[in-house]
């Protein structure tokens, strides 16, 4: 840590870009067929006078950081727009130097305060800071020529105790335990509305790329998935026994994860549903494959609500929950042992939430707490490439990915930006149905070119061609 460089942070530019989705997703309370992504764009100036630019980018997903039924959509992405705002005027207000992390710490409850003022859950407040965090990290990277690995692992981001829930842990020793791989599983997302089979569409895309989970599996070999469940135990047991069927026919170990996306009214219910699954013979293998269940209880009482008799059945982990810096702590004493990892949340919180699952595993004595990797639909560039840095750096072996699959690629984006991409990355990406995307092979992506310098990419949006963020009041 007193090798962490400090900056100053010259200039914060807020773009966005409008995303069409290819097929419908549905996720809670919402079936997407749009969504904008948020780009920033930051420059930083170190003490020796070096000046580098870094970027991010992420959906403004509506209908995730704020359930409200109240508010629209449009009302959902004008409120990260707003975190966007509030996060860069922040840093902008500010001409001292400090490390990566420490621009962090020196922020954070301040942003939240604000955020609260204004009606804004944690969980939402956390949007802003998590892609500036990001983009000024690119940045330092690509001013020092070293990767996000070597800038983490050398803990030359800074992270120490200078917010008190970092406090405690012995950070450079535990950094420089973290190993990244080469490559890491893809957990394919069925969303509730999702085709199963053939006799399910009825407007078929026919756009030559997978539709149905069953094509899917034919095309991308994928032996992890992430199975969405909607809060009517009827319903969902037998959307499940069709998915299994199709599961069934697979070849050797598979794992499957439950996301209940806070449609469950409280742990009897959850019970209820793992009982049923439990007891139908057609979902047997199912069964044994589920991991995890990932926040099937409401965010407003998840945490006062003792899931110690879901864990017993199967492990029960916290997402929309993770809101606050302390959340995995609190959500520890109620019997949730895991915690999602997201970059729309916060790079730190993640690095501080496995740091937590060592030094729990080490009292425990075993292997009890752990992390996963969830997407918010993710997309190819910038935004895909840091999330799967991340979960690769904390040691997550296999990551939820669905942005591959309801959107197209990168074919609504330049040529050259997507050439950009394929040829500084040829291992994640290919070409192929017309556009640069994602490349899965037997369930796989290879990442390897994501140690470069630079937080995870070699080549960057075409900024210049990017639209500002949207202002206040304007919808795009």
């Amino acid at each position: 840590m007193t090798g962490a460089p400090r900056f100053v942070v010259r200039e914060i530019a807020l773009h966005e870009r409008p995303v069409t989705l290819r097929l419908p997703f549905r996720f809670g309370v919402v079936t997407l067929t749009e969504c904008p992504q948020a780009f920033v764009h930051a420059r930083i100036e170190t003490a020796d006078g070096r000046s580098a630019w870094g970027g991010a980018a992420e959906l403004m997903a509506p209908k995730w950081f704020d359930k409200n039924l109240t508010l629209s959509n449009d009302d959902n992405v004008e409120q990260l727009r707003d975190v966007l705002r509030l996060a860069r005027a922040a840093h902008q207000g500010d001409s001292s130097a400090d490390t990566a992390f420490g621009h962090f710490a020196r922020h954070h409850d301040a942003h939240q305060a604000a955020c609260a003022a204004r009606g804004y859950n944690p969980l939402l407040a956390s949007y802003g800071p998590a892609l500036i965090d990001r983009a000024l990290l690119d940045a330092l990277c690509r001013a020092l020529g070293v990767s996000f690995y070597a800038a983490v692992r050398g803990n030359l981001v800074g992270i120490g105790p200078r917010h008190p829930q970092f406090a405690g842990f012995a950070w450079d020793e535990f950094l420089a335990t973290l190993r990244p791989a080469d490559s890491i599983a893809a957990r394919h997302t069925v969303g509730l509305v999702d085709a199963i089979s053939a006799t399910d569409l009825t407007q078929p895309v026919n756009d030559g790329l997978p539709e149905t989970l069953e094509q899917v599996v034919e095309r991308y070999r994928h032996r992890h998935f992430k199975l969405k469940v909607g809060g009517r135990i009827d319903d969902d047991v037998l959307r499940l026994t069709r998915i299994a069927a199709v599961l069934d026919r697979i070849d050797g170990e598979i794992l499957v994860s439950l996301d209940g996306n806070e449609q469950y009214d409280g742990a009897a219910d959850v019970i209820a549903l793992l009982a049923r699954i439990c007891d139908t013979p057609a979902l047997a293998r199912l069964w044994r494959a589920i991991a995890f269940v990932e926040q099937p209880i409401a965010r407003k009482t998840a945490l006062d609500v003792d899931v110690r008799a879901i864990a017993a059945l199967k492990p029960v982990i916290i997402d929309e929950s993770d809101g606050e810096l302390d959340a995995f702590v609190r959500a520890r004493a109620r019997g949730y042992t895991g915690i999602s990892s997201k970059t729309c949340k916060g790079i730190y919180r993640s690095l501080l939430n496995a740091a937590r699952c060592v030094a729990w595993n080490a009292e425990a004595g075993a292997p009890r707490y752990f992390m996963s990797g969830e997407d918010l639909t993710t997309q190819a560039g910038l935004a895909v490439q840091q999330d799967l840095a991340l979960v690769n750096l904390l040691g997550i072996t296999h990551v939820e990915r669905n942005g591959h699959h309801y959107v197209d690629g990168m074919a609504a984006l330049p040529p050259s930006e997507q050439r950009a991409f394929l040829d500084a990355h040829p291992d994640l990406y290919e070409h192929s149905h017309g556009a640069t995307r994602l490349r899965i092979r037997d369930g796989r992506l290879t990442i390897g070119s994501l140690a470069c310098p630079g937080f995870a990419s070699a080549a960057q949006p075409a900024w210049s061609d990017l639209p500002p963020l949207a202002a206040r009041g304007v919808a795009r």
